[in-house]
């Protein structure tokens, strides 16, 4: 797979809103306004690609000069369960640490917890709802 930046607004970037759109948002019956996607404009976008197909995506939100957050991390349906998540997660941590950031933070789907425990972030609060989901806030050191 290859996993690279897209920019903001770009043919990829509206690849990823699509791919967001479909396996995080419209589960919850939830869909993206022009506003919310306008601050999305100072983030990193990362995707992953093989033959072609995006295949996976998230995005990398600074937080402030050391912190960035990693967040709308979306694996197509039928290539879920074969390690693109923490692939990208992966190339993203690197990504950021590139970039200067010693800390990665995450609000995690209750679902995903054990996914990020599995790549060393650590939970640092109580659950919380977001979205009308369980969350765990995690951070992991870069």
């Amino acid at each position: 797979m290859e996993l690279r930046s897209v920019e903001f607004d770009s043919k990829e970037y509206r690849e990823t809103v699509s791919l967001r759109d479909k396996i995080l948002r419209k589960p919850l019956g939830m869909v993206f306004t022009p506003e919310f996607l306008a601050r999305e404009a100072e983030d990193f976008h990362i995707a992953g690609y093989q033959d072609g197909q995006m295949l996976c995506c998230l995005i990398l939100s600074p937080l402030n000069d050391i912190e960035v957050q990693m967040r709308q991390v979306a694996v197509d349906e039928g290539f879920q369960g074969q390690g693109l998540g923490k692939q990208i997660a992966k190339y993203s941590e690197d990504f950021a640490s590139e970039k200067g950031f010693t800390r990665m933070k995450v609000h995690a789907r209750d679902v995903a917890v054990d996914f990020y425990l599995s790549m060393d972030y650590e939970i640092i609060d109580e659950a919380f709802t977001e979205v009308g989901i369980v969350h765990r806030r995690m951070i992991k050191q870069l």
